[in-house]
Order: C-alpha cells, then sequence, then structure tokens
C-alpha cells in the first residue's frame, strides 16, 4: 500500500474502498459503478486483506442470488412465485395509471408490469416517476382470480445510495493533504491511476466533475472516441443521467403538457446527452429554444407558467477531424448537429473542455489504489451545489473588465466548481488559483473564440487578467499556440483570402512557422531518395530489386514520394501477424503521420490474414494501432480477408499510385538482440534488410 493509500483509510476509514474490486464482483452483472461500490461500501470498506477477501465473496453472493439477469428473469419469477417473496437488484420504473389511479412499477431486467407500489413510496422517491432507478427491492407474488389485479406487490424499496454524510468531517480531513495528493485522492476515487497523467491532464478529467458541483452548469466536451467522455456521467453518481442525444424530446426533459409532469431537469442534478456531435443529425426546433432559454435563464415555460431547475447540462460527443482540419476548414463545434450550431446556443456553454488532449483509456490507467465510494463522494459533491465559491479568485486577481457579463459568469462557474473539488476547505494559494483561473478563461475563451468565427457579430475578446502587482496576463488556448496559422482563419473566407491572410500573418512561410510542415510533405525530401535509394527523384513507373544484407532503406524512401497527396491508402498484407510484423506496420502508419501536413485527414486500412495459433493477440496489437492514431489525423483500420485466398501484397492510393511488393511491409531482418541501445531499433535506415522487390504501377487518375 502507498504512503497515499495508508492516510486515505487512516482519514476516510468506511467510505474508501479499492478501486480494482469492481472489476473482481461485476462478472457479468450489467450495473452501474456505483451500484457495485454501494455494495462494497457495505463489506469491503477496510484496508484489511482479509476482510477485504470475505467481503468480495460476500458481495459476488449478493449479486449472484439477487440480482436479475435478463436471461434469469423466468427463473426469478418463479423463485418468487415459490417463496412468496424474494429481494431484487434491477433497475426499475413507475408510472401512472390512470384508469385505476394507482401506481404500477416496472423492472427492466425482471420483465415484470404492473407490480403494485403504494404511494408513500412515490412521495418518498420521485425520481421513480421519470426514469429507471437501480434499486433494491423486495417482491410478493400473491396470484388473484380477478385478471385485472396483478399478482406481482412491490413491499419495500431502496434505491441505492448512500443514506446521509458528514460534510464538516469530510472537509476537516482534507486538512491532512495537500493539493498534490488531493488531485490523486480525487483521480483513483473516479478510477484512474494519477502516475499515468500530467497535471493538466488531471485537471481536464476533474473538470468532468463540476457539472455536479454546480448548478445549473453548461458544458461540453468534443473529441476523438475511447477517451471516456460519457463514463463520468452513466457510472459516477446516481444523481447524474445520461441519455442518447438522439431521444431527447421536449415532455422527457422538461415538462409534458398532457400531465404536467416536469422531465429531467426537475429530478436529476446533471444530465448528459451522449453522441451529442453529428452532422448529419437532426433536432426539433423548440426543444433548441426552449433549452437555449433554460441554459441563459434556469428557467422553461409551460404554458404561460415559467418553472425554475438546476439541473447542469453536459454534452459529449466524437469529432469527425483533427484541431489543425478543424481550425482550417470550419471550427471547432463543426461536429454539432446543424439546429445546435448556432451562435445563442453555444454562447450559452460555460466551458469547452478539449477531449482532443485526453488519452484514449488503456488499461495502465486504471488504478488499484483507494478512492471514496463513488456514491459517497456524489452526496459530498451534491452537498457542495448548496456553496459558491465563484469570487474567491478576486482575493488575488482581477479579471479583464472588457470580458462580458456571460463571460465573467462563465469563468466565475468554472472557477467555483474547480475550487470546491480541490479546496472544498479553502486554503488555496495565489499561485493554485492562478492555475484553476487560467484553465477556466482558456475553457471559456475557446468558446468565445470559436464563435467570432461562427458568427460576425460577435467581437474578439482580449481575455486577460491583473495580478495582484497591476500586471496583465494574457490568456490563450493551447491549441491557439499550437497552430497560430489557422486559428485566427475566418473560415467564410474565400480560399484565396485565406492564403493572402496567411501570408500577411506569417510572413509568407505559414507552412514552415507551424513546425515545417510544409517541408515533411511534397517533393522537399526527393533529392535525398535519389542520393540514397534506387528509387529514382520523378514519381515514375518502374521496378526495383533491392539485394540483401544493405542498408539505407525506409518506408519514407520507397513509399513517401508516393503516397504524398493521398487521403486514402489501402495496405494489402496476408502476413501482418506476429508481434514484429505488426510492427511494421504501425511504422508504416507513423511514416505517414510525419509526412502529412497537421490538418491533413487521412485514412489508412490494412487487409491481412488471420494468425490461427492466437487471434486475439493480433487482434490486440492491430486494435492498439488504431487506438494510438486518435487525434493524429491519420484513422487507421484493418480487417481480415474475407476470402482467405488472398495473396497479394500491395500498396494502393486514391492519387492513383499502386506499389506492389513481393515482401509486402516485411523488408527488414530480424535485430540481433542485446543489452543496450541500437540504431537500427530507432531508425530504419539502420536496418540490414532482406533481398525484394518493388514495382511502381499508375492505378488510375491521381
Amino acid at each position: 500500500m502507498s504512503d497515499l493509500d495508508a492516510r486515505i483509510n487512516e482519514h476516510f476509514a468506511g467510505f474508501v474502498v479499492r478501486k480494482d474490486l469492481v472489476k473482481a464482483v461485476k462478472g457479468n452483472a450489467i450495473v452501474p459503478t456505483y451500484v457495485l461500490e454501494y455494495l462494497l461500501g457495505q463489506y469491503c470498506a477496510t484496508d484489511d486483506e482479509a476482510s477485504i477477501a470475505t467481503g468480495i465473496e460476500t458481495v459476488k453472493e449478493i449479486l449472484r442470488k439477487h440480482y436479475v439477469h435478463r436471461s434469469e428473469a423466468g427463473l426469478i419469477q418463479s423463485t418468487i412465485k415459490e417463496k412468496g417473496r424474494y429481494k431484487v437488484i434491477d433497475q426499475i420504473s413507475v408510472s401512472l395509471n390512470e384508469k385505476t389511479d394507482s401506481y404500477e412499477a416496472t423492472f427492466d431486467n425482471l420483465g415484470i408490469k404492473k407490480v403494485a407500489v403504494d404511494s408513500g413510496t412515490i412521495k418518498a422517491h420521485p425520481k421513480l416517476l421519470v426514469t429507471g432507478v437501480w434499486c433494491i427491492a423486495d417482491v410478493q407474488y400473491e396470484f388473484s382470480e380477478d385478471a385485472r389485479i396483478s399478482p406481482w406487490i412491490l413491499e419495500t424499496i431502496k434505491p441505492i445510495q448512500i443514506a446521509k454524510v458528514d460534510y464538516e468531517s469530510y472537509r476537516a480531513a482534507r486538512e491532512n493533504f495537500g493539493t498534490d495528493d488531493w488531485i490523486d485522492l480525487l483521480m483513483q476515487s473516479i478510477g484512474f491511476n494519477p502516475e499515468a497523467f500530467g497535471r493538466r491532464a488531471k485537471l481536464l478529467q476533474l473538470m468532468r466533475l463540476i457539472p455536479f458541483v454546480e448548478r445549473n452548469y453548461n458544458i461540453i466536451e468534443l473529441g476523438p472516441k475511447g477517451t471516456g467522455k460519457s463514463h463520468i456521467y452513466s457510472e459516477f453518481s446516481p444523481h447524474g443521467q445520461l441519455i442518447s442525444g438522439g431521444e431527447v424530446s421536449i415532455p422527457k426533459l422538461f415538462v409534458n403538457n398532457s400531465n404536467g409532469r416536469i422531465g429531467l431537469v426537475g429530478y436529476w442534478d446533471v444530465v448528459a446527452f451522449d453522441e451529442f456531435a453529428g452532422r448529419e443529425k437532426t433536432a426539433n426546433k423548440a426543444l433548441v429554444d426552449i433549452m437555449k432559454n433554460y441554459m441563459a435563464n434556469k428557467t422553461f415555460s409551460r404554458g404561460v407558467n415559467p418553472m425554475g431547475a438546476e439541473a447542469s447540462f453536459a454534452f459529449v460527443g466524437n469529432t469527425d477531424h483533427n484541431v489543425p482540419f478543424m481550425l482550417k476548414n470550419s471550427d471547432l463545434f463543426e461536429a454539432l448537429p446543424p439546429q445546435f450550431h448556432d451562435s445563442a446556443f453555444i454562447d450559452r456553454l460555460h466551458a469547452y473542455l478539449p477531449g482532443w488532449e485526453i488519452d484514449v483509456i488503456r488499461g495502465e490507467m486504471f488504478t488499484k489504489g483507494y478512492g471514496f465510494i463513488v456514491d459517497y463522494l456524489a452526496e459530498i459533491l451534491r452537498h457542495l451545489r448548496q456553496e459558491d465559491f465563484s469570487h474567491r479568485p478576486d482575493l488575488h486577481f482581477k479579471i479583464s473588465e472588457k470580458i462580458s457579463t456571460r463571460d465573467r459568469d462563465a469563468i466565475y462557474k468554472t472557477m467555483s466548481g474547480l475550487l470546491k473539488l480541490i479546496f472544498p476547505n479553502g486554503g488555496e494559494t495565489a499561485e493554485d488559483v492562478e492555475e484553476l483561473l487560467r484553465l477556466a478563461m482558456e475553457s471559456r475563451k475557446r468558446v468565445k473564440d470559436q464563435l467570432a468565427r461562427i458568427d460576425s457579430t460577435y467581437p474578439e475578446v482580449d481575455f486577460y487578467y491583473l495580478g495582484s502587482d497591476g500586471t496583465k496576463r494574457r490568456v490563450t488556448t493551447v491549441e491557439e499556440e499550437e497552430y497560430p496559422q489557422f486559428y485566427y482563419l475566418k473560415p467564410a473566407l474565400d480560399p484565396k483570402e485565406q492564403e493572402q491572410t496567411e501570408t500577411s500573418t506569417d510572413g509568407g512561410d505559414a507552412a514552415s512557422d507551424a513546425g515545417g510542415a510544409g517541408s515533411a510533405s511534397g517533393t522537399a525530401a526527393e533529392p535525398i531518395l535519389a542520393a540514397k535509394t534506387d528509387v529514382k527523384p520523378a514519381l515514375e513507373e518502374g521496378h526495383h530489386v533491392f539485394t540483401e544484407d544493405r542498408k539505407g532503406i525506409s518506408y519514407d524512401r520507397l513509399f513517401g514520394p508516393y503516397i504524398a497527396g493521398a487521403s486514402k491508402i489501402i495496405v494489402t498484407d496476408p502476413y501482418v501477424r506476429f508481434f514484429y510484423q505488426i510492427r511494421n506496420m504501425m511504422e508504416f502508419v507513423e511514416m505517414v503521420i510525419r509526412r502529412k501536413s497537421p490538418e491533413d485527414q487521412i485514412s489508412v486500412h490494412l487487409v491481412t490474414g488471420p494468425d490461427d495459433g492466437n487471434v486475439a493477440k493480433q487482434r490486440e496489437l492491430l486494435d492498439s494501432i488504431a487506438d494510438a492514431c486518435v487525434g493524429s489525423g491519420v484513422a487507421f483500420t484493418w480487417a481480415f480477408d474475407g476470402t482467405g485466398t488472398a495473396h497479394a501484397r500491395d500498396i494502393v492510393t486514391d492519387t492513383g499510385w499502386k506499389i506492389v511488393l513481393d515482401r509486402g511491409l516485411d523488408i527488414f531482418q530480424a535485430p540481433i538482440r542485446k543489452d543496450g541501445f541500437s540504431l537500427g531499433d530507432r531508425l530504419q535506415e539502420h536496418r540490414v534488410i532482406k533481398g525484394f522487390y518493388v514495382t511502381y504501377v499508375r492505378n488510375g487518375e491521381g
């Protein structure tokens, strides 16, 4: 156990659990993490290994006996009938049957409906009327001759959430942790190993929690898939609800005018919209309008009566392109459905979390350390919604008076959320505040800068704050610093005007200022290629033979000039099966990434054959290449040859070139293994090759 884990157990005994235990007990139970940790918290909230082992078996037994698998619903129904009563763990929702003037429950996994529920239960747990809630319930079976009466009766029900927490004890215990340790504790609480993340990466992860501590907070996160954008909202808290962006309706979200029943915003602290992006998606204009009004004013109208709510909105979705492509050709909101790609809607977002900065989730990122039982932390965060920390930064810094009220409110709400998470008891230093203030301002600036691109009526704003010494400290976004040649473009301009803008901004050499992107592609490398390889500098058809045991050959020199300008590359090689062969494929992709301009989007598709001895490992390694490419501007996909008879080894581009290879990508001899370092491990030009040939053929019009 680490020193941090020891102190966590010392100061939060009974409220923490070892995070890897969730996998140990989950099995094939399809339940949120907070349900499992609720049970673990009853039996495993300790650092005693013997007690943990016993507790794990107890939780497994509870799940085995009482969690309802849909495939075993009939068996559980029979058990209830034979025993007369039985305890189940299931997702339960309730509706009012107006014909019988009674409440009826539906058990999602158990598959029973019209289960009688008394009014007292509904008054105690009104969320049951809105959506499914995970509960531990006692169900009775009493058969009646009257077919109108359901034999199923809900005797007792207990939503799975902790009853009460002592917030003052939580604040007092915070004093025993430094800022870095507290951030690591929060990271472990949401399941991540802090050692796998840098400081900024940790803060970006914690930003996902702000909707749980701030009322009426609106955040958007767009980025590559597989980065865990929706995980927090679906698994972390019983007070958050994740819904598909395509399943939103006014009655479900706000109010049903036919019966006057309030929707999700009235019962949940956070409503998250999953898969929100997608240019092909459509949304009801009336829904967009009522959402804009609610996001701005915390109210919505039902007829003539305005109603208020406190639910925060989180919008998460996948981007179609990388950052430089979006900045050059559109804007960072380009993936939104057309109805939401609206300046009035976007202006109501308090923060844009840059999802492209968050790594694809990998196994080594998960923690085996201790963290808060998520249900306990969820209750603490809910309590913090009552407090307001937004003006605490004013003790150290002054935000520019030129920033609008809406921008200022957004910055303050983000600051308040971060301070509640990291400094619930106060005590933050000026350095701590400045770090968080810059992140909060950057998150709003990202929204405002894109608004200026989308709608010319929005003025550009100078985001800065004043230090205690009166010095002006300007805030920029990361992508603004990384791609200045694209960040200040106006996509509405004519392409020729764009070029003039680039020339005037960058002194006529924007590509070079972007880190040499221009020299990495095109023909700059061809004179070197002529001097060091058998391939001629001009892109000509031809057949070239390379003798064994020579050096100086690389994928870049063989293929680079012929894939320049391609947006789609298909590699056919039936023998990309073993580790070293898949590593060759990875190096080919790396070569494509190095040569492309930052804003270009290129797809690389591999067609290969299965490794009959170890297909699972082969799949894992090939998938890891796809994961590694996320955010690079190169999309890697692969597939097994459907016929199983392919023997061709070639590379085909959509620019009209076909490169035929007798060995495929497997042109290098295996290195001689020894301790220490080898240039051959790092640079292809220093590897000894096998004998092979390559043929360049024009395959159509390029």
